[in-house]
């Protein structure tokens, strides 16, 4: 029997920020496949996750790619792209190279790559049509890309309408909220051909009051333009929070420490 080796590589989405526990720890989406992969396959699946809030594309793939082939996984998954659409200037192409590396390297090291694309969340964010209008590209062309590959397992989240209404984000209208990450994790699973709990695709709404404008502005656009302005991160400082294997087993709530 093979045993499930799951590693992801990534940013704020891949960490789960807005998918806040009790305890003030981040679970998301791919914390909740490596249970649903567990439960439905009745088996332990043995998952890292490497990801860091705020990272662009090529530091994802220089700083995490290589440490999480050193794992020897079975199975990668790989999303990245979304804090450079966020900026005045990005090549799309460049983006894209980083994806052709990813793909490039999971093929080379025989480990099957998980390839996402982000949820849509530019309705609700300032300068909106041109967010859609990269991210319709940066998805177009990722796509292109692994067009012929049968072997990439495809979780595309982007073109997800329902995903990307006001009910599944955070109050900083740019990351998914725990109902958000349930979707996307019911997505990747039946991606890799296992059920999800159907209550996954549609948790029921949060009771998360919608900020108004000047509150929104001083409470998360105005910090995130700081940022920009300082070369600063909000991933500066952070450490992944699952960097080696640790074995999630079936019909638990989280994960058990190898």
């Amino acid at each position: 029997m093979t045993v499930i080796r799951y590693v992801a590589i990534g940013d704020s989405f891949s960490e789960g920020v807005g998918d806040e526990l009790p305890d003030g720890s981040v679970r998301g989406w791919a914390d909740l496949v490596a249970q649903g992969w567990a439960d439905g396959t009745r088996r332990p699946v043995e998952y890292a996750n490497l990801a860091i809030r705020g990272k662009l594309v090529w530091p994802i793939v220089e700083e995490q790619l290589e440490q999480a082939l050193a794992l020897r996984p079975t199975h990668l998954s790989f999303n990245g792209g979304g804090n450079d659409m966020l900026r005045p200037r990005i090549p799309l192409s460049r983006v894209v190279d980083a994806f052709r590396r990813v793909l490039r390297r999971c093929d080379e090291q025989g480990v099957t790559l998980i390839l996402l694309s982000g949820a849509n969340p530019s309705s609700q964010l300032p300068l909106s049509r041109l967010i859609q209008s990269r991210g319709d590209a940066l998805s177009r062309q990722v796509v292109e890309l692994v067009d012929d590959r049968s072997d990439v397992v495809r979780a595309l989240n982007w073109p997800d309408r329902e995903l990307s209404t006001p009910g599944y984000w955070s109050q900083d209208r740019l990351h998914m909220n725990s109902r958000g990450h349930h979707r996307v994790a019911a997505r990747v699973l039946a991606a890799l051909g296992v059920e999800a709990p159907g209550e996954w695709w549609s948790m029921p709404p949060l009771d998360l009051p919608r900020l108004g404008a000047g509150t929104y502005a001083r409470d998360h656009l105005g910090p995130w333009v700081r940022r920009r302005l300082t070369g600063t991160s909000s991933g500066d400082g952070r450490a992944a929070k699952h960097p080696a294997f640790i074995t999630v087993a079936p019909g638990t709530d989280g994960a058990a420490a190898a």
